[in-house]
């Protein structure tokens, strides 16, 4: 069920309300008779676990994924010398002649 806000517009208080969405809105403040008027409050979603846009794209893990893609850039290069100097150190065979 639903929590709705109302706002006293005589005393100004603030009552929240859980109702079905089937009953009538509340017309009268209990504490001084005036009117009230229902408040727009934003919803109170949250959306937890992996596979949502703010867990996995929000700007603190563009960040961490952006470090995580140079750090593999550097590997691979890493990899690449290493591989290079190996066949630099090798010694080449040379033919004798007899």
């Amino acid at each position: 069920m639903p929590l709705y806000e109302y706002c006293c517009e005589k005393c100004g208080n603030i009552r929240e309300v859980i109702q079905k969405f089937s009953d009538p809105p509340l017309a009268t403040c209990e504490a001084c008779g005036g009117t009230l008027e229902r408040l727009i409050s934003p919803s109170a979603i949250q959306f937890k676990g992996a596979g949502w846009y703010v867990n996995d794209y929000g700007k603190n893990n563009v960040q961490k994924f952006q470090d995580q893609k140079s750090s593999e850039k550097i590997e691979k290069k890493a990899e690449l010398s290493s591989s290079d100097s190996k066949k630099e150190s090798k010694p080449e065979k040379s033919a004798s002649v007899k």
